[in-house]
């Protein structure tokens, strides 16, 4: 059998997390992480020891380990299989989600909603690497560990009513170029980084960077139209550079700046 393995690793956004992207046809002994694991079994299957006992997992499905737990991996009829993990410290997890000592309760997941809440962190992990995304991609993180924990846990998250989202709102715009890290407005409004990041999305649609983000396009846009340059307009909507403009234009309306530009000068040459 000639051996398959290649293996990808990330840091996160703040320290204590990191990726790991794997394809490997390799069987691995018995052995345990000091943080939690959790991901998406992209490609092929494998059975695992587990502190639940044997188990298998399957492409499409989430698999999951606590801290400490011992297991394995062995591939289905030894073949290749490709999967996607985050790995969490016990610390770092307590400050995403506000409760510390939780223990995920199954090994193997099959939750739609999940599945797609770790596709959009590890999008977002592997397109936009920069410092000035490490944001987006702390709240992407939140939203999934906070869910992961709210279905899959030993302990409930506990649900509070907020009265500071509006002053987080208000920060942001206020900052637009500088926005503060996700823990510190958490903090400003006595919340948990997951309880700001639910109740922001259920006052304002969508959660604070992704809310912040969609405001600086609109502007972006806004200034392109009037005439501004597309570095101009870029950094005074927060945008780190020309490059960060277009990529979020192509993300989040399906064109660039310079195709908004153009069409804008045609419309005013229209006019005269």
């Amino acid at each position: 059998m000639n051996l398959v393995h290649t293996c990808t690793v990330r840091s996160g956004p703040f320290s204590g997390v990191h990726a790991v992207k794997i394809r490997s046809n390799r069987s691995f002994d018995k052995h345990w992480h000091d943080a939690y694991g959790f991901g998406l079994m992209d490609q092929g299957g494998q059975v695992s020891a587990s502190g639940r006992g044997q188990v298998q997992a399957l492409s499409g499905q989430i698999i999951t380990t606590n801290p400490g737990e011992v297991h394995d991996g062995m591939p289905i009829e030894h073949c290749a299989r490709s999967w996607r993990m985050v790995y969490v410290t016990p610390e770092g997890m307590a400050e995403l989600v506000g409760e510390p000592g939780v223990e995920l309760s199954r090994p193997v997941l099959d939750d739609a909603q999940l599945q797609q809440a770790f596709n959009l962190v590890f999008q977002h992990w592997d397109d936009t690497p920069k410092a000035d995304e490490k944001n987006m991609l702390e709240e992407l993180l939140t939203q999934a560990c906070g869910l992961l924990v709210q279905r899959y846990s030993c302990k409930s998250l506990p649900d509070v009513s907020p009265t500071s989202v509006s002053r987080v709102r208000e920060v942001l715009l206020d900052r637009l170029d500088s926005p503060p890290a996700l823990a510190e407005l958490a903090g400003l409004a006595g919340l948990s980084r997951y309880q700001l990041v639910r109740h922001f999305s259920k006052t304002y649609g969508l959660p604070p960077f992704a809310w912040l983000q969609q405001h600086r396009l609109s502007r972006a846009q806004m200034l392109i139209a009037r005439g501004t340059t597309l570095l101009d307009a870029a950094l005074s909507s927060g945008f780190s550079d020309q490059s960060h403009l277009t990529r979020a234009f192509a993300r989040y309306r399906g064109f660039t700046p310079g195709t908004w530009q153009r069409a804008q000068q045609r419309s005013r040459q229209g006019k005269d």
